[in-house]
């Protein structure tokens, strides 16, 4: 391509006193560097024109889990307009978090899952759980409970008929105790290549309400993974419905009570990168990017 490509970078439009996208800055200079015009667009900007596009990147929707049917349906626009990173079906299968069964049957070690479906009805066990929504960031709609007496279940169950009367399904979870000591990690990779990590504390606070305010990513710190961290990395990405690796992805982990890393989630539509620990892969990313439309 002899001309100057012009590449999206996909945003939302914070309400007022929300947060913006720091990485966004990082992206756009390092675009620049690497001989593209880049620009943040809203992904629900009526006046944007995705044509005029070579290369739509979905970096900061983060109001598209409260949209998601919007979204998914923008993205499906978007893909016969441009070419969208990552691809409309990776982002519709990701958006919803039963993905972790089909990493699971392909033999990815994850947090074991039960899914609940508006109608049916929860089951709890009996020591320490989460419930949280299938569509969902920022641990929205997402609450911890210590154990399975009568109080904890009565309160699960208020939340899942809440998620339910919002036609969300709920997914229940034990709780990963190791996360107290060793922590969630964050693994980021860019074309199928692992770049940087990070660690973070627990979200989730025993007996804070399902609807209250939490903080996403507590405690960050810089992370060296070992190479069982890595190999469960892979494997998730293997696991992708994607001819070849997707242009970004980040793989949250947390370690099982076997001490085996299991995938908490696996993030590939709008993922914190944490470029301010870790600035050079604003770098690598900008390169991939460039090499979509080369």
């Amino acid at each position: 391509m002899s001309r100057t490509p012009r590449i999206a970078l996909v945003t939302y439009r914070p309400r007022p006193g929300g947060v913006t996208d720091p990485d966004l800055p990082a992206m756009l200079d390092a675009l620049t560097a690497a001989g593209a015009a880049g620009q943040a667009v809203a992904w629900d900007d009526p006046g944007a024109d995705w044509a005029s596009f070579d290369l739509a990147v979905v970096r900061s929707t983060w109001d598209y889990t409260q949209r998601v049917t919007e979204f998914l349906d923008w993205a499906d626009r978007c893909a016969t307009l441009t070419r969208l990173v990552n691809p409309a079906p990776v982002l519709r299968w990701n958006s919803d978090k039963r993905y972790l069964d089909d990493l699971a049957r392909a033999d990815v070690p994850v947090v074991p899952t039960h899914f609940v479906p508006p109608g049916a009805e929860p089951g709890f066990p009996d020591g320490p759980f989460v419930v949280k929504p299938t569509w969902g960031a920022g641990a929205r709609y997402a609450a911890r409970y210590e154990d399975g007496g009568a109080g904890a279940v009565r309160r699960a169950r208020e939340q899942v008929s809440r998620m339910h009367a919002e036609g969300l399904t709920a997914m229940v979870q034990p709780y990963m105790r190791a996360i107290e000591t060793t922590g969630e990690r964050a693994l980021v990779h860019i074309g199928g290549t692992f770049h940087h990590a990070i660690r973070k504390g627990a979200v989730l606070e025993a007996g804070a309400a399902f609807d209250a305010a939490k903080t996403a990513h507590p405690g960050v710190r810089g992370w060296t993974p070992g190479p069982a961290e890595l190999a469960v990395a892979r494997r998730a990405l293997a696991a992708v419905p994607l001819s070849g690796a997707p242009v970004y992805a980040r793989v949250d982990l947390v370690d099982g009570d076997d001490g085996v890393p299991r995938v908490m989630e696996l993030e590939l539509i709008e993922p914190n990168l944490f470029l301010g620990l870790h600035p050079e892969t604003a770098s690598a990313l900008a390169k991939s990017l460039t090499g979509c439309v080369a």
